[in-house]
């Protein structure tokens, strides 16, 4: 997510050099006695309630003999637990409470949530209670359910671009490419057991390294009491699980390199250029600049797309930037037209050498970027019960409050602040350039784009 998305701030620190604003008046946070935040957020439209919790979980704890476990632990989720016996049970329940449930996993946080009738809160809650606090990992339900993870790989590889972007992404993040690579390996994921389940467990599964987000129609007193009735006993773990278990740095690259992807099921040649980007540990303010310059180059008035798009040159052409606190990658694809795959290239690197002068981009496209991007903003915040996706996610990769005040720093982007996004991340910094063909066709295409 996220255009496309230091530790988690404090509510009364600070963002982007300017002191953080209370949070919205229908939003309420509280923090339980095992260190389990409690976030609710009231919304009386319609008589239904989200339970949502969220672990500072992911990719980016899996080293590579665990690759594709967090994913896998988020659909064991959903399986047996002390109090329901095998996912039948687990099923038949959901049933009785009309509930909808999924959940999620990402580089940085993995969430699960049901939504329900109101007046099934407290039974909700008890529900999330036993799945993320005594999964039992069966051994049967287990071997049942490697193999459809293993399947949601298999489609996701049944397309070209998987394969692009996973050879750029090796080579982008070296060693610690696993901590990048949600999906996983399939020897892992096929291999899996309930002793790794359980390691991954006790590493991140405490109320010290959650949140709970209780969001729809719901009193927050009352919701607050439930909620501590129900989670004061789940003890906390009693340490940091980032300091116990750090996650290693990202290297910086230290050269520029074009690798070619050669897949049999390739249309078009697809080009797609990566580099390292900022994180919300280090410099949150580029994080913004990083969204509202890649809206800029998203629209059509933009110099980036008149010149490859509306020229003729590319089918296609986009930017961005996912938001992270370990690294977050910038991308630019390019879908480069058939019969001028050179010339595209050349203005494809022509175009991005200019991103950082003055000149680049109108202050009416800066400031059409930054009312779109609070539309859309406003867009996402109608529906409750997706909305509080995007809560969790920001609560693990940056702050709730980075995400409450979102628009208003977007607001405060400059042109500057632009220049000095591209000039620390993009302009002369080393990036990895891959190129999607055909076997057949890469000779052709590889003398064409080396004379």
């Amino acid at each position: 997510m996220k255009r496309s998305l230091l530790a988690v701030l404090l509510i009364t620190g600070t963002l982007f050099g300017t002191e953080a604003q209370s949070l919205p008046p229908n939003f309420f946070l509280t923090k339980l006695s095992n260190g389990l935040e409690v976030l609710v957020i009231e919304d009386k439209t319609v008589p239904l309630i989200t339970v949502e919790i969220c672990v500072k979980n992911g990719s980016y704890t899996e080293p590579p003999e665990y690759n594709g476990l967090s994913h896998l632990y988020e659909h064991m989720f959903f399986k047996a637990n002390k109090d329901i016996p095998n996912q039948e049970a687990f099923l038949d329940r959901t049933n009785e409470l009309g509930m909808q449930w999924n959940g999620t996993t990402s580089n940085e946080r993995v969430n699960y949530y049901f939504t329900l009738n109101k007046k099934f809160l407290k039974e909700g809650l008890e529900f999330m209670n036993s799945a993320i606090r005594y999964p039992l990992f069966d051994e049967k339900e287990m071997k049942n359910e490697n193999p459809v993870v293993d399947g949601e790989f298999q489609r996701a590889e049944s397309q070209p671009t998987f394969w692009l972007i996973n050879d750029v992404n090796k080579k982008l993040w070296g060693d610690l490419y696993s901590r990048k690579n949600v999906i996983g390996n399939h020897d892992v994921i096929l291999t899996a057991t309930t002793a790794k389940m359980k390691v991954i467990q006790g590493k991140y599964y405490h109320p010290n390294n959650s949140i709970l987000v209780i969001a729809g129609d719901a009193d927050h007193n009352e919701a607050f009491r439930l909620a501590a009735s129900i989670y004061e006993s789940w003890p906390s773990s009693g340490f940091d699980p980032f300091q116990q278990y750090p996650i290693p740095e990202f290297q910086p690259l230290t050269k520029s390199e074009t690798i070619y992807t050669e897949n049999p099921n390739a249309r078009n040649v697809i080009v797609y250029r990566s580099w390292h980007g900022p994180d919300t540990r280090n410099d949150l303010k580029a994080t913004y600049a990083a969204d509202v310059f890649s809206f800029i180059l998203g629209q059509k008035s933009s110099k980036f797309q008149q010149a490859l798009v509306e020229s003729g040159l590319a089918f296609f052409g986009q930017v961005n930037y996912q938001t992270c606190k370990y690294v977050g990658p910038i991308g630019a694809f390019m879908v480069p037209n058939p019969a001028k795959v050179k010339e595209a290239m050349a203005e494809f690197d022509k175009q991005i050498a200019q991103w950082g002068q003055d000149d680049y981009f109108t202050d009416e496209q800066l400031e059409t970027a930054k009312v779109q991007l609070a539309i859309e903003d406003a867009r996402g915040r109608e529906k409750t019960s997706t909305f509080v996706h995007s809560v969790t996610f920001w609560w693990a990769s940056a702050s709730i409050d980075y995400y409450t005040n979102y628009v208003d720093n977007l607001k405060k982007v400059t042109r500057q602040d632009i220049k000095d996004y591209v000039n620390r991340y993009i302009k002369d910094k080393p990036s990895i350039t891959g190129i999607l063909t055909t076997k057949e066709g890469r000779p052709a295409l590889e003398a064409s784009l080396s004379k």
